[in-house]
């Protein structure tokens, strides 16, 4: 008997250890300072405590479509160019609705083939014929549904990256529950929200065209269809741009259409700094794209036959240089454009991140100033103490000696809460600050019940040791069901809530672990301590 409640004590002395070590580490000082220091470290503030910024964005998933269909237009129009099927137009007739391409003017008989062009390269899409010898291509409705959910999940990944370069401690990014394609962004500690909307806004689209027409630009859009006969050579369109010129003004360009290589396939990037000694971004290119691109550079260079050697960098739809393509390039390029040291370094990483599928609209932005934060931490601390002060006081009076016994569990109790919180690096939050609180009542509940149960043995005339056996047997189940139907709905709150909801579902959730450990084991350890030095026969004092 003895050497078991030893074993048992030891058990519980190593468990508070271990979660004191959980919510302390190692200190680098003991004073005051030192020990906060040391809590905040493992135990982060979430946005409504530390201060911080709030966002919601609407994800123009519509634009994602709108750039899938482009290029099945492209890919349609080029199927049709090689059997030799000459059509009216290929366009896109509703705005709203992008996933729909309209085919006008199709000979009567090349029907055989436009259905097997549709078949063998556009799978993604249904081919209706219709009046006037026109054909409906539709994007299939669960491909239309897979591509929406997929820029959503691609977006919230670009964030997520540029967010966690910043530095920004324990953001809280994920699908918004209330919207349609939104995104809930939650930034504790952000001091330049500005900088972050910006950087997560942009979709920092790198693209490697071909260039047509002169290196220096056009004035005007007029001006480049005129030095081109008054039309744009097949496949290419006019971007604006500073590129090409000592002056910097901007320019009009003449590019292809479709990219040689895109944002997906860049590799990796890094501010440097030029032959000018001015601020650069250089970018490396995957092996693949990097063995098409020295393909396309090889074959378009100022050495070959073909006047049209310069090579555009597109940023965003805009032409950030326009040069000349003298050599074979195979991975590695350099976009200059006057840039600062900060804007070099914001734009390596947004090329780093990947390109956002689609642009990103706010919603709503809610800045939450660390003054209200300290305000809630110490309401909130304040309301804790109070109400762990007032149930130890309650215990005590209540249940005489016993109380000790519960008093010392709801302690331990609350220890191996903030303990787990620090081992998992958890986020707390204003609710999980009353998931605490709340915790602290359910150890109450747990110990009133087994409490009460031993006050039943003992009036009907049975011993202290027998009296606690079946005070502790006849509780536990009905612990164990509330403590499960509990848990259970704490844990659809942390995956389905977001943020603070989240963060009081796992504070609960803990707790009530916590409260199993301490209101069966810790105080059955506590009465079998206080029953082994009592003598046969003593009262127990509950």
């Amino acid at each position: 008997m003895q050497r078991n409640l030893l074993i048992k004590t030891l058990v519980i002395i190593g468990v508070l250890l271990a979660f004191l070590f959980g919510i302390f580490g190692v200190p680098g000082s003991f004073t005051r300072e030192g020990l906060k220091e040391a809590v905040l470290n493992r135990i982060h503030l979430g946005l409504d405590l530390k201060g911080g910024t709030h966002l919601i964005l609407q994800v123009m998933v519509n634009e994602a479509v709108g750039a899938e269909s482009d290029h099945a237009i492209e890919v349609l129009k080029d199927e049709l160019q090689k059997r030799h099927i000459v059509v009216a137009d290929v366009t896109k007739p509703d705005p709203d609705r992008p996933e729909r391409i309209l085919v006008q003017g199709a000979p009567p008989d090349a029907a055989a083939d436009v259905r097997s062009i549709v078949s063998d390269h556009l799978q993604e899409y249904d081919i209706i014929g219709g009046a006037n010898n026109t054909w409906n291509l539709t994007m299939k409705p669960s491909v239309l549904n897979d591509l929406k959910t997929r820029t959503v999940d691609q977006s919230i990944e670009a964030i997520r990256t540029r967010v966690d370069a910043l530095g920004v401690s324990e953001p809280v990014i994920q699908k918004n529950g209330m919207g349609n394609d939104q995104i809930l962004v939650q930034l504790p500690g952000v001091d330049d929200p500005g900088r972050v909307k910006e950087i997560i806004q942009s979709t920092a689209r790198l693209e490697l065209r071909q260039g047509f027409g002169s290196q220096g630009g056009y004035d005007n859009e007029q001006a480049a269809l005129q030095a081109n006969g008054g039309m744009l050579p097949p496949n290419t369109v006019m971007l604006r741009g500073i590129a090409g010129g000592s002056d910097r003004q901007e320019r009009v360009f003449i590019v292809g259409r479709i990219p040689v290589v895109g944002g997906t396939d860049i590799r990796t990037a890094e501010p440097s700094t030029g032959q000018d000694g001015r601020a650069v971004v250089v970018f490396h290119l995957t092996t693949a794209a990097g063995n098409k691109f020295g393909d396309f550079t090889g074959a378009h260079n100022e050495s070959g036959a073909d006047p049209n050697h310069y090579l555009a960098i597109v940023l965003d739809n805009r032409v950030r240089e326009f040069a000349s393509i003298r050599t074979e390039i195979r991975d590695t390029g350099e976009i200059e454009g006057g840039f600062t040291d900060q804007s070099a370094k914001d734009l390596a990483m947004l090329l780093r991140s990947g390109a956002l599928p689609a642009s990103l609209h706010y919603l709503t932005e809610r800045t939450v100033g660390p003054s209200l934060g300290a305000d809630s931490i110490r309401s909130g601390v304040k309301a804790a103490i109070a109400g762990m002060v007032a149930v130890l006081v309650f215990m005590l009076i209540y249940y005489r000696g016993a109380g000790i016994n519960a008093d010392v569990a709801l302690v331990l109790n609350l220890i191996i809460l903030l303990g787990f919180m620090g081992f998992f690096g958890a986020v707390l939050t204003l609710p999980g600050i009353a998931g605490v609180i709340l915790t602290v009542g359910m150890g109450v509940d747990s110990n009133v019940l087994i409490f009460e149960r031993i006050r039943e043995e003992l009036r009907n005339g049975k011993a202290a040791a027998a009296a606690v056996d079946q005070g502790f047997d006849r509780a536990w189940t009905t612990i164990l069901d509330t403590h499960v139907t509990t848990i259970v709905s704490a844990l659809i709150l942390i995956f389905v809530g977001s943020g603070p909801v989240s963060g009081f579902g796992l504070t609960l959730t803990f707790g009530l672990l916590a409260n199993l450990f301490t209101a069966v084991f810790v105080s059955r350890v506590i009465f079998d301590a206080f029953l082994s030095r009592k003598q046969r026969g003593d009262a127990l004092s509950i």
